[in-house]
């Protein structure tokens, strides 16, 4: 894979990610579900940026993210895999695991069609730094296909880490 294959826009920002987290000192961890691994993958296309990425987590399944960032079963079976308690958890279970000060995660229902009641373009955003609780939200894309629903993500999660960088 080759950089050009990413938007200039995520590419963009990604480069500003990687300077804020230098400048503040941080290593990031991501836990991806419906991007599976592209948001580590837009940070780690910008030289320079094994000095902030420490790892990123591909948790797709639900037994994934259990196993690996150990999101409980109970939250997976009350709430849904896409949900803010399972982003809450995921951000949590990967910070825990890792070395890094910040984490983000997203799951989402990207599509095509809806998943359920849950319908394409709804994702789910958790984002932890060093000590602070958690933080998620739910963000309604839309039915935009499958590419863009996934791109649409990557720059929310990418602005939720540069704006944890520089607070």
């Amino acid at each position: 894979m080759t950089d050009d294959l990413l938007p200039p826009e995520i590419l963009t920002l990604a480069a500003e990610v990687v300077a804020a987290a230098k400048a503040a000192g941080v290593k990031i961890v991501t836990a991806e579900s419906c991007t599976g691994g592209l948001i580590m993958g837009a940070l780690t296309a910008i030289a320079g940026s094994s000095a902030v990425a420490e790892r990123g987590y591909v948790v797709y399944s639900n037994h994934a993210k259990q196993e690996a960032l150990g999101v409980s079963g109970a939250v997976l079976r009350e709430h849904g895999a896409v949900s803010e308690p399972a982003a809450g958890a995921m951000a949590t279970g990967a910070l825990e695991r890792s070395r890094a000060r910040i984490a983000v995660s997203v799951t989402g229902v990207a599509g095509p069609g809806a998943s359920g009641p849950k319908p394409e373009g709804m994702v789910c955003f958790g984002l932890v730094a060093g000590t602070d609780p958690v933080r998620t939200e739910t963000i309604q894309f839309g039915a935009l296909g499958r590419g863009k629903v996934r791109e649409a993500t990557i720059l929310h999660a990418l602005a939720l880490l540069k704006s944890a960088c520089e607070t």
